[in-house]
């Protein structure tokens, strides 16, 4: 039966009275707006203001556009969008499209694109593409954005001069000279003083500063031009707002059918882009936003394309601009502590009166302050943050192929020009690889640098055969990618090489770059591009030469090899290497040449990863914030299951993870002296005591005869006997585990566990009787931790002391992101 199916009939039906002693319900609830968010509406609308003036009169469109556009993108757009916090209006990305509109079909059929573009943007978001927009590379949006944003200040620097400005970037550089020559020293002086105010507003110093810099530098800027303008008589063009009677709305298209298309598809590519791309940068300031009075949630950038349709739809109807999300808005709509889409439609709402009730005051505001606030606009989406990340990227020219398609040809073609380098450079990535051979103290060296894919394997394929039969070769690969095609290629030589008497070592720069035979060599069962580069090789099964060979051994199950297979053994490989063939003689090579393999590889890969922070370690000394004590066993690699590195741990090991009681005569003075430096001279501010499953020494515990112990073994395994003795139902029955150290949500697997889980308990309790630990965890300057490692799952487990006994809590998975 579906969730969504009443489990009664007469469900639906069913009339909620409230008790008869109760007060009958209030009325509907009163819609309330949050204080921050009035504040935030407030401070969103005095920058908005000025800035859809600005728009609108960069654009060329009547002026009265503008305000419809802020009105219509706080209202419609912050109540159906699905980014609450992003403000939506006229955008400085959409004047150089607009502008180029008006000039083709003028404004009515401007105002009909709009309209379509709204409708094309709400099929988008029912088709619920809005996640592929962000597939565009940020390269080519910023090189767009960048672009606009040349086009827009050389465009105002006309009007900020005096003139009138062109109808295209070479235009208006052409006409630049004749400009300068006939300055207007009002228009001029009203211009720097805007200018001026916008950039030293913000930094005013001391106590003063800090409460005026509350006050938006866009507005600070445009009132004090206009009333220096008013008051020292300045005689210049003003802001015109005729009579809204007279305001222009949207008619029918008129045009070529094509221009008109692409006109729509141009509207809405960079409205679209613009207002989802802001979303996600509004998600990531509402994150970074410290102590929030409200939980807001993520954007939904379908229904924040749908918002965005609308918005167009109401705009263009209406006679206003296009309308898309604003990171200047938005940003301080963020920063002014705005909980809820309320924020954005009260901005709005008073856009709305203060087109109504402001006009006498807005018609005293200069066009050049308007202009030059404009241009400073534009100068800032040329973001020197934005080309130091795509050089870093190597995308540079992706950047300036955009940025220059947009000033010289248009947006849409330019935006165009720049998928098609994009697209080019990413081919050329993918085919550029330098296959390189060199002859190193005898031993052949190929490096593959790049991708390594079907259109490389002649090269590939030439390059190895040069490398002469019998000789020992290492191919070292540093790329990202490898085909079918040249993993073939590999293979088959490497079979070939081997056979004729040679050994192959095909490492990477990486983790995880390594070729190994896929099928059984020599019952090696390598797999190709093994994670670990450390990885076991199971091994033909050899026979024991005694039955002690089958003794109980620290690390290891009695009688079982460690990888729990019946009757075979492990030997590891070299790191960084493949498996040997049976030609490379490999099998009978003497252990301490597997040892310098290993260096070697080491050398090769790591060090030059590593070598740099090794030598602030080498100068500073070490300095660990914990001491984790753990044991022996070959596989609890401490640095892996703690993601810790070089300088974090000081690890003390040994079989059984044991802490001697200080004192005693069978005590140990190694490990009381490692625990005694590391709280007294390191000042660790943990200490760890790490246990694992199939623990060697545990089982060793439950065979064994501690009483009659001869060998240093033996007499190790004696300071075992407390928890031995914690643990009674771990000889005797399971009885009551709730009392006893256990995993969380489960009984322990067997005795062996049980006895494990207690070892780290009383380990504890031992580590508490030495002195230095003692007086360390009176000041509260150190922390104990019990943990517990299943090997199999590779899943860890941590002390908790809120039950009787222990539980063993397992850690779980989080967000690195928080």
């Amino acid at each position: 039966m579906s969730a969504c199916v009443p489990a009664r009939a007469d469900s639906a039906r069913t009339k909620h009275v409230h008790p008869p002693h109760s007060p009958p319900p209030g009325g509907p609830r009163r819609f309330r707006v949050a204080g921050a968010d009035v504040s935030a509406a407030i401070a969103v609308f005095l920058i908005a203001l000025p800035l859809s003036l600005g728009i609108a009169l960069a654009t060329g469109a009547p002026l009265q556009a503008g305000l419809v556009a802020a009105a219509v993108g706080g209202i419609v757009a912050g109540r159906i969008g699905g980014c609450p916090l992003q403000v939506s209006g006229p955008a400085a990305g959409l004047t150089v499209v607009t502008a180029d509109l008006i000039q083709r079909y003028g404004w009515r059929t401007t105002c009909a694109i709009t309209v379509l573009a709204g409708i094309a943007q709400l099929g988008l978001g029912c088709l619920r593409v809005a996640r592929s927009a962000l597939a565009v590379s940020p390269a080519i949006v910023h090189g767009m954005l960048a672009g606009i944003g040349v086009t827009i200040a050389v465009a105002q620097l006309h009007i900020v001069l005096g003139g009138t400005p062109q109808s295209s970037v070479p235009d208006n550089l052409v006409a630049l000279p004749a400009q300068l020559a006939d300055l207007h020293p009002a228009d001029v002086a009203v211009s720097v003083l805007t200018l001026t105010l916008l950039l030293l507003w913000p930094r005013l110093p001391g106590r003063a500063g800090e409460i005026l810099g509350k006050v938006p530098a866009a507005l600070i800027a445009v009132a004090g031009a206009t009333a220096v303008a008013a008051l020292t008589g300045l005689r210049l063009p003003k802001v015109d707002l005729p009579s809204w009677s007279s305001h222009a709305l949207a008619s029918l298209p008129e045009g070529p059918v094509l221009g008109l298309v692409a006109a729509v598809l141009t509207t809405t590519l960079v409205c679209s882009v613009q207002s989802l791309l802001g979303a996600v940068a509004v998600d990531k300031l509402v994150a970074a936003r410290p102590a929030l009075t409200g939980r807001v949630q993520r954007s939904d950038l379908d229904r924040e394309l749908l918002g965005q349709g609308a918005a167009n739809i109401v705009s263009g109807s209406l006679g206003g601009l296009p309308i898309a999300g604003v990171a200047v808005r938005s940003s301080a709509n963020v920063a002014a502590g705005a909980v809820s889409r309320n924020s954005t439609m009260l901005h709005g709402v008073l856009v709305v009166i203060a087109t109504l009730l402001l006009v006498p005051a807005l018609e005293l505001i200069p066009l050049a302050s308007l202009a030059a606030l404009v241009m400073a606009v534009g100068l800032k989406m040329i973001s020197l943050n934005h080309i130091r990340t795509v050089t870093r990227h190597r995308e540079v020219l992706v950047y300036a192929v955009t940025t220059c398609g947009v000033v010289f040809l248009g947006v849409l073609e330019g935006v165009a020009l720049g998928i098609a380098v994009a697209v080019g450079v990413a081919l050329h990535r993918l085919t550029r690889t330098r296959i390189t051979r060199d002859d190193m103290e005898g031993v052949h060296h190929v490096h593959v640098r790049g991708q390594l894919t079907f259109l490389a394997v002649p090269r590939l394929s030439r390059i190895l055969h040069q490398v002469p039969h019998g000789a020992d070769a290492v191919v070292e690969l540093d790329g990202s990618f490898m085909d079918h095609a040249a993993y073939e290629t590999l293979q088959d030589w490497q079979k070939t090489h081997t056979a004729h008497g040679g050994s192959v070592d095909i490492t990477g720069r990486r983790p995880g770059t390594r070729i190994s035979e896929p099928a059984e060599v020599d019952g090696c069962r390598c797999r190709p591009w093994t994670p670990w580069r450390n990885h076991q090789c199971e091994r033909p099964p050899k026979a024991p030469a005694s039955g002690t060979d089958r003794q109980a051994a620290p690390g290891g199950s009695p009688g079982r090899p460690s990888d729990g297979s019946p009757g075979t053994t492990t030997r590891p490989n070299a790191p960084g290497t493949t498996s040997a063939s049976p030609a490379s003689g490999a099998t009978d090579e003497p252990p301490g040449h597997e040892l310098a393999r290993g260096i070697s590889a080491f050398h090769r890969n790591t060090a030059p990863l590593m070598r740099r922070e090794l030598a602030r370690l080498a100068r500073e000394g070490q300095q660990p914030s914990q001491l984790f004590l753990t044991c022996a066993d070959s596989r609890v690699v401490t640095s892996m299951i703690t993601s810790s590195g070089p300088g974090d741990l000081f690890v003390v090991r040994n079989v059984g993870n044991f802490v001697p009681l200080p004192g005693e005569e069978s005590g140990d003075d190694s490990v009381a002296a490692a625990i005694e430096y590391a709280v007294d001279v390191l000042k660790v501010r943990s200490i760890t005591v790490c246990g694992h499953s199939g623990c060697g020494a545990m089982q060793a515990l439950l065979g064994t005869n501690p009483g009659g112990a001869r060998t240093p073994l033996q007499r190790w395994l004696r300071h075992g006997l407390p928890s031995l003795e914690r643990a009674p139902a771990v000889v005797a029955t399971a009885g009551d585990d709730r009392t006893r150290p256990r995993p969380a949500g489960r009984a322990p697997a067997d005795a062996a566990e049980r006895l494990c889980l207690a070892n780290v308990v009383q380990q504890l309790e031992h580590l508490r009787a030495h002195e230095s630990v003692a007086r360390a965890l009176g000041a509260g300057d150190l922390e104990l931790h019990g943990m517990y490692f299943h090997v199999g799952e590779a899943q860890s487990y941590l002390l908790s002391e809120d039950a009787d006994g222990g539980v063993f809590e397992l850690v779980r998975e989080t967000n690195p992101t928080g």
